[in-house]
């Protein structure tokens, strides 16, 4: 992008970041945001809690600045970052919920992430960004060359420089980066890591500007839906085959492998060990960041297949016609304003149905009139008992399956194996019985898991009314992939 004066002053008017930054309430709206939702990596958050997170802010500036300081409520701020001409946050309701949802926007990231580079490094290394240059040139041009005997040619000098090294590594010359170079890589791998993570949010964001382009296409398209479909959906999913969406799937089938979890895991207690890297001082939660970015990689995983259902679903054939429908009511409200833009009539021009729908409540309908009285006989009615307690259908509980499997695979990140009663010791049964059949039922779905029959295990748990609940059972052992 040219950064001339028109598309810099356009900018300045437009874009969120710019907004934030000329804000008079920026270090408020950046230090919160960054607070809450960067440096936690929280992805969304209710709107419950965002505004109690923010009360507590509110309430701390208050004492250091005065009673007058902030005057609106944590709300009406958080509605004013939300709203369009601020761009800060994005408010939703998700799937099931009647509660609003924030997260932070693709464009506040930004901001805080030049904000951060505002501040002085103490070391700023060069080395490491050239042999990374190198080395994503040698990708590209190893990866495209077609000509099978150019790549014959280079994997064997490559295995020439390998066999080299290791003759003189067996020699007793043994290279080793000094202190200077491991901070160089250390921290590009730091800052690396720090944008990999901010880049989910806004590979949601194109997401979603991708799903909202393609139904606007959908709306404003005028032939037949065999044409539709072929310019749009040419390829199986037109989300999930953009570029955007093969670049994260690909990242995505990398993460998920349990070997390049647990070597992510290995090399970072190993370097984090090394002195100079110590002497750093990097943040603790760098140990986990590979599973904050699977943390982040579901989100925008149920984010991508939740759009491909829904895109799907707008192309079926009775919202199809529905859309249809509306387009012709809306063109045709669009003649005729065109027609009397340049001279607009005084009275009414135009016929519209009604713009509000009409309220027709069911306890509004008079109840059925049989055409003929019964005849009732005379017959004593007596008192009847009931057969069913309708209790039990006031203590129905939901198990969350997915948060157990969670679980499940978190615990088997350290170690290989584990039986379901260390899992309950760690952390014990909820919902009682249920949830214990719904950790039974996971590992039926898991070929690996094993069953010790002649060992018995005995799990206990709470029931509701507050008496000890006993089950005796085989040991059930999940074992990782």
């Amino acid at each position: 992008m040219r950064l001339d004066y028109a598309t810099l002053d356009l900018l300045s008017r437009n874009h969120p970041a710019w907004r934030l930054l000329r804000s008079d309430h920026a270090p408020l709206v950046a230090s919160f945001l960054q607070r809450v939702f960067i440096a936690a990596n929280v992805r969304i958050m209710a709107q419950a809690d965002l505004v109690e997170a923010l009360e507590d802010e509110l309430f701390a500036l208050r004492e250091q600045l005065g009673q007058k300081a902030f005057p609106r409520s944590a709300l009406d701020y958080l509605n004013d970052w939300a709203h369009s001409d601020k761009g800060w946050l994005r408010k939703f309701y998700p799937h099931g919920s009647d509660e609003p949802h924030f997260d932070v926007t693709p464009a506040v990231e930004k901001a805080l992430a030049w904000l951060a580079g505002l501040t002085e490094r103490a070391f700023v290394g060069t080395e490491s960004r050239l042999l990374t240059l190198f080395e994503l040139l040698r990708q590209m041009s190893e990866g495209s060359q077609s000509d099978p005997a150019a790549r014959i040619a280079d994997l064997e000098k490559r295995r020439g420089e390998i066999d080299a090294e290791i003759g003189r590594i067996r020699g007793g010359d043994i290279p080793l980066l000094d202190d200077t170079a491991v901070k160089d890589r250390f921290q590009q791998f730091l800052q690396l890591a720090r944008e990999l993570l901010g880049d989910f949010r806004e590979v949601e964001h194109n997401f979603r500007t991708l799903d909202r382009r393609v139904r606007e296409r959908i709306a404003l398209w005028d032939q037949g839906k065999g044409a539709l479909l072929e310019e749009i959906m040419g390829e199986r999913d037109a989300i999930a085959d953009s570029d955007q969406g093969k670049s994260f799937r690909a990242f995505w089938d990398f993460l998920m492998s349990q070997s390049r979890q647990e070597e992510l895991s290995r090399r970072l207690e190993q370097v984090l060990a090394l002195p100079p890297v110590v002497a750093l001082h990097p943040e603790p939660r760098l140990r986990r960041v590979h599973y904050d970015w699977l943390e982040a990689g579901e989100q925008t995983q149920r984010t991508v297949a939740r759009l491909s259902q829904q895109l799907r679903r707008f192309l079926d054939d009775q919202a199809w016609l529905e859309n249809r429908r509306i387009m012709e009511i809306l063109r045709g409200i669009e003649t005729g304003a065109l027609a009397v833009r340049e001279t607009p009539p005084g009275e009414r021009f135009m016929l519209l149905n009604d713009s509000a729908a009409e309220i027709d409540l069911p306890m509004e309908r008079p109840l059925y009139r049989p055409p003929i009285k019964p005849r009732i006989a005379d017959i004593e009615v007596s008192a009847g008992e009931a057969g069913l307690d309708a209790a039990a259908l006031f203590a129905q509980v939901v198990i969350d399956r997915a948060e157990l499997s969670r679980y499940i695979r978190q615990s088997l990140q350290s170690r290989a194996q584990i039986s379901l009663a260390e899992l309950l010791a760690a952390r014990p049964l909820r919902q009682g019985l249920a949830e214990l059949v719904a950790y039974l039922q996971l590992a039926g779905d898991q070929p690996q898991t094993v069953v010790d029959e002649e060992t018995v295990d005995s799990i206990t748990w709470q029931a509701a009314d507050g008496m000890a609940r006993r089950a005796r059972m085989p040991r059930v052992i999940f074992v990782r992939k």
